[in-house]
């Protein structure tokens, strides 16, 4: 890989998305928007976007829960004036959504509130629908994606009937899709046929042009834009102390006299630079296309700094931090740009066991990494890349996949 000519990309990119105004969006008159101030006293300077044409009107900074299990943290943000909340029926086995739902619970009305399924079908998407509403304490959520969807052929004609069925029910009130991938085929088709109301989709400071490019024409055609992934990868500065332990915590190192291991080891200090993740944010903020993000928010730290986003400007200064931080991450993150897709001549699906890697080693979310990778196919999770004699995957961008997969398998099979 040219790292030079990625730098350029990434530096000529950074400075060349356009300042074009957001699309214009009416007030549908069966729900009312929530209020679109911040709450009184609140010393946050909050920016607010229409998100495509629902009619809502969102806080540019949303609040990713996956990863977070402290309550306090989601109601403090409510309080604050955040205002857009996304879970899963997948989240840490359904209690995010359970604790998104006490947190928010005196705050319901004022919030934007969305959920997802993984399901292939529309009754096993409408069975994970009422038990969310179940979970989150409400009778409705402002938006249902249908999660990890990455081509055409993943959204369904079945899976698009258990939404209007939904929203027929007064279930939930926009529809939406999830992808890491689909700016390729799927976020055009989206654009060009409307199939649903909101985009949930990757983006950030490592993707290639094409993908800000295929997000610009889906929000230019009234499709609300959710930024996820928006730090690539995470990588935040951890407080130092003691390694973790407990149920949740990576498996030690290997015994005195164990042969060394043949992957990565955990990702270098410096990776977690200061003021990255902010940069990074405020990257992703500057692209008028993009409605709101969610990005994770395990403490109030991590709250405050993403607050400060909105109020901020990006400049020289988080440009030269991020095409250093780019240069930094290329051996291990992958930017699921699809072009490894079937290219591993096991099978694996190198993009998703690279991300929960990334949860691992970004987030520091272990437990979470191990459970999306106790889904894999059995067949697939007993792949070990050391049997290979070859890897038949060539990352275009520089990630060292064979030793990234090996390091997977060893910490998560």
């Amino acid at each position: 890989m040219n790292t030079n000519r990625s730098r350029r990309e990434f530096l000529a990119f950074g400075l060349a998305v356009p300042a074009t105004g957001l699309a214009s969006a009416a007030d549908p008159a069966r729900w009312s928007s929530p209020p679109v101030s911040p709450s009184p006293g609140s010393p946050v300077k909050f920016a607010y976007r229409a998100l495509g044409k629902t009619g809502l009107k969102v806080t540019a900074v949303g609040f990713g829960c996956m990863t977070t299990s402290d309550a306090s943290v989601v109601e403090r943000a409510a309080d604050i004036g955040i205002n857009y909340f996304d879970t899963a029926r997948v989240y840490m086995g359904g209690n995010n959504e359970r604790m998104v739902g006490a947190a928010l619970k005196r705050k319901r009305k004022d919030v934007i509130l969305s959920t997802k399924s993984i399901s292939r079908d529309k009754q096993g998407a409408l069975a994970d629908l009422d038990t969310s509403l179940r979970e989150l304490g409400t009778d409705y959520v402002d938006i249902w994606y249908l999660h990890l969807k990455n081509t055409p052929a993943d959204v369904t004609d079945d899976l698009l009937e258990a939404q209007r069925i939904a929203k027929q029910q007064g279930k939930i009130r926009f529809s939406g899709v999830s992808t890491h991938e689909g700016y390729q085929e799927l976020i055009p088709l989206v654009a060009k046929k409307g199939l649903v109301d909101v985009v949930l989709t990757m983006y950030n400071f490592s993707m290639e042009k094409a993908v800000g490019e295929a997000i610009a024409e889906a929000s230019k055609a009234g499709i609300g834009i959710v930024g996820m992934k928006v730090m690539a990868g995470g990588f935040r500065r951890r407080p130092a102390g003691p390694p973790p332990s407990g149920p949740g915590a990576p498996p030690p190192g290997p015994p005195p006299g164990a042969p060394p291991r043949r992957s990565r080891p955990e990702p270098p200090a410096q990776l977690q630079q200061p003021g990255a993740m902010l940069a990074a944010l405020k990257w992703v903020l500057k692209d008028p296309h993009i409605h709101t993000t969610i990005p994770g928010m395990q403490d109030m730290e991590q709250l405050d700094e993403n607050l400060r986003a909105m109020a901020e400007p990006y400049g020289a200064a988080e440009e030269t931090l991020l095409a250093q931080q780019l240069e930094l991450i290329t051996p291990l993150y992958c930017r699921t740009c699809g072009r490894c897709r079937a290219a591993c001549a096991k099978g694996l699906p190198v993009a998703d066991v690279l991300r929960y890697l990334s949860y691992a080693e970004g987030y520091g979310q272990f437990a979470l990494a191990r459970e999306e990778y106790a889904r894999l196919p059995l067949e697939l999770a007993n792949v070990r890349c050391r049997d290979c004699g070859h890897c038949t995957v060539s990352c275009p961008y520089g990630v060292e996949v064979a030793a990234r997969l090996s390091r997977a398998q060893e910490l998560f099979a």
